[in-house]
């Protein structure tokens, strides 16, 4: 399977419940292996504001004409503006 292949794909979790289309995969170099995928057009009920998330590739559990996730967290929340500002404040 060639990297390109997974684009498009769309991805399930290992209950049948759809998470959306890979749009990107991320490699990396120094292992030669494929790191995460990108995630987009999210199903809004699990990801919030039908963001694009990346993935582990560990979470996935197989790969054919979907693919299909072992593990995916029940709902994705993004963090507000002043966590962000909060955490980026520390050291």
């Amino acid at each position: 399977m060639e990297v390109t292949d997974f684009i498009n794909l769309p991805v399930y979790t290992n209950r049948g419940i759809y998470v959306g289309e890979t749009r990107n995969v991320l490699i990396d170099i120094e292992e030669k292996c494929v790191a995460k995928l990108i995630i987009g057009e999210t199903n809004k009920e699990i990801v919030e504001n039908g963001a694009n998330v990346a993935v582990p590739y560990r979470w996935v559990s197989a790969v054919g004409d979907i693919i299909i996730l072992n593990y995916f967290p029940e709902k994705v929340t993004m963090p507000s503006e002043t966590e962000e500002e909060e955490e980026g404040g520390k050291t």
